[in-house]
């Protein structure tokens, strides 16, 4: 436990104490900076009553980012074993 770290982080008005590895610290400040950011542009942009709304909203668009990047991961892993499938088959043929 001694190689942990304590940090605070601020989302939507609350902090957030956290113990943690040293090599999360960036990625987990950076994260909750987007976060802010984004809470802030959903604020300005929609008659927002609720924190918990714009949180949501939060939520919904992170993991939707991992949905596609997931999606788009697995389309480019079809093409690419397509074109070796297409590139074999040539050398099969020059080869044969």
């Amino acid at each position: 436990m001694a190689d942990k770290l304590k940090i605070k982080l601020s989302i939507a008005d609350r902090v957030y104490p956290l113990t943690i590895n040293p090599d999360q610290e960036e990625g987990l400040r950076k994260a909750a900076k987007k976060i802010e950011a984004m809470i802030k542009q959903f604020e300005q942009s929609y008659a927002v009553r609720d924190k918990q709304d714009v949180l949501a909203m939060c939520a919904l668009q992170f993991a939707a980012q991992v949905e596609q990047k997931a999606i788009d991961k697995d389309d480019d892993t079809v093409n690419v074993a397509n074109r070796l499938n297409e590139l074999n088959n040539l050398l099969h043929e020059h080869l044969s």
